[in-house]
């Protein structure tokens, strides 16, 4: 084992410290869906998507050369492992939320577009022979089921 430098110490607490501030954001995300209101998890967007590369950056960086933080402190690691679990139960969380709010919301359009389907009057055409048959009603909501 190396002896720690001042740069690799300085990196492994600037990602202990990406790491803690993208658990922090994330976190609020699930609350605020968590708490119907994923308007408010839309303020975070941009800062998510900025911290989550430099994130996704920076680990694929230590991912392809462990020697750029092998040499930090076993306490500093230690604290980088914990951090990155704490991230990785807030992300799990905020999958289910997110998960949950989309089944709600599909749910929702569903039945709108059932119930509007079914209030909308059949119209009725003659046909070639003269009898009348009814003609299918245009809808205006599509419905994508892989979505």
């Amino acid at each position: 084992m190396t002896l720690p430098t001042d740069e690799t110490f300085e990196r492994v607490e600037q990602l202990i410290l990406l790491t803690d501030r993208l658990t922090a954001i994330v976190a609020d995300q699930a609350k605020a869906f968590e708490a119907r209101k994923p308007h408010e998890a839309a303020t975070y967007i941009e800062e998510t998507q900025r911290l989550a590369n430099l994130y996704r950056h920076e680990s694929a960086r230590i991912r392809a050369n462990p020697a750029l933080v092998d040499s930090a402190p076993r306490d500093q690691r230690m604290r980088l492992i914990r951090a990155t679990e704490a991230f990785d139960a807030v992300l799990a969380r905020q999958a289910r939320a997110v998960g949950a709010a989309k089944t709600v919301t599909e749910g929702l359009v569903r039945a709108i577009a059932e119930e509007v389907a079914s209030q909308r009057q059949k119209g009725v055409s003659y046909g070639a022979n003269g009898t009348q048959t009814p003609t299918a009603a245009a809808t205006a909501i599509t419905l994508n089921k892989r979505a």
